[in-house]
């Protein structure tokens, strides 16, 4: 079974076919199944990116209320990386492109120091020899520049 929201005539034009086979129940059986093949697996790839980028292979635990702990809070994980990805989507367009599994390997592994003054993130260095870092560090000014916190490029 297929459910669909696009009409028989808007899956039709999508798949290069003629509207004008809305009425062909075969034609536009063939033109949902083909439209559904089309879409790239996005779903499955996000669903595997999230379980290698976030370590979640084999995290069973064994009372019911532990194990929904942490389905919680690999949705947490999941959910911040996907607006600070769209945070920056402005300012690192190539970077906003990544998927999660890149972002964690490589955005969240840069080295740095972060500097605290009464109890405020004051500052954050990140280490310059780092090409993600430079050009994360802009995007990450940009975002926190309400914040007043300076984003340095500097030596780790």
């Amino acid at each position: 079974m297929i459910l669909s929201t696009l009409t028989p005539e808007e899956v039709l034009r999508l798949v290069g076919e003629s509207p004008e086979k809305a009425n062909d129940p075969q034609a536009v059986l063939w033109a949902y199944v083909r439209f559904y093949d089309q879409r790239s697996g996005g779903v499955e790839i996000e669903i595997k990116e999230d379980k290698h980028g976030l370590g979640s292979l084999r995290r069973n635990k064994k009372r019911f209320e532990a194990q929904q702990m942490v389905v919680l809070l690999e949705a947490l994980a999941h959910n911040l990386l996907v607006w600070v990805r769209g945070w920056l989507v402005d300012t690192c367009p190539r970077l906003a492109r990544w998927g999660l599994l890149r972002w964690i390997r490589d955005a969240l592994h840069i080295s740095g120091v972060i500097v605290i003054h009464s109890s405020k993130i004051v500052q954050i260095v990140l280490n310059r020899g780092d090409p993600v870092a430079r050009e994360l560090g802009p995007g990450l000014a940009a975002l926190l520049a309400p914040e007043e916190t300076a984003i340095i490029l500097g030596e780790i």
